[in-house]
């Protein structure tokens, strides 16, 4: 896989997929220029005359040259996913790319017409909660399988964000201020909690002077 030259993989980050369109991308062309070269040939062996070689040539001419830009176009289209993101390139002159984080994709669904089940190609439509909002991808091979490797990414994603979450709350409780004890209550500070307990009743005066005498007997 040769991503292009100005896509940058991010620190941690793996490419999982990089495809060009489906061949049936430039298939038209392709078509067009085989019936330009039979109507072609088929003109000059008919003799028909200079006029009719000169189409016949200009046709086979334009034919060639649409294959041909379909074909740099094809080469120069994109679609990215890697273990953080999804990136969509296309242009040789004149780019465009769109970009969207895992974590902000919500729902990925793709469809086929009868036809491109047969081929192998579909369309793959991503929503998202970022800016780009809904986007449709066209001739993606095999669509449910770039689906099913995208929800694949996605929880792989959110698991290590997971794991991240946890490592930074443990390295905070390891780093965090650790609490001392709290001191033991000095024997003035007993005695106080013993006349409180006595003026409440729930000591006799007996027992208040033999603990204060106890107390006092540690000093």
């Amino acid at each position: 896989m040769v991503p292009p030259s100005d896509f940058i993989l991010r620190d941690g980050e793996e490419l999982v997929l990089d495809l060009h369109p489906h061949w049936w991308y430039f298939a038209s062309a392709f078509l067009a220029a085989i019936a330009a070269f039979i109507v072609g040939g088929a003109v000059l062996a008919a003799g028909w005359g200079d006029w009719a070689n000169l189409l016949a040539a200009a046709a086979i001419i334009g034919t060639l040259i649409w294959l041909g830009e379909r074909y740099i176009r094809w080469v120069s289209t994109h679609f990215i996913l890697t273990t953080d993101r999804i990136v969509y390139r296309s242009g040789v002159i004149a780019k465009h790319g769109i970009e969207f984080p895992l974590q902000r994709i919500n729902t990925i669904f793709f469809s086929q017409r009868m036809f491109e089940r047969v081929l192998g190609l579909g369309d793959l439509k991503v929503e998202s909660a970022s800016e780009t909002g809904t986007q449709v991808f066209e001739d993606i091979k095999s669509p449910a399988k770039v689906q099913h490797e995208i929800y694949a990414q996605m929880e792989a994603n959110e698991n290590r964000g997971l794991d991240k979450l946890g490592d930074r709350f443990t390295a905070a409780q390891q780093a965090g201020p650790t609490h001392a004890a709290p001191a033991e209550p000095t024997v003035a500070d007993q005695i106080a909690s013993l006349h409180q307990l006595h003026e409440q009743g729930a000591i006799t005066d007996a027992e208040f002077e033999a603990k204060k005498s106890e107390l006092l007997g540690r000093m």
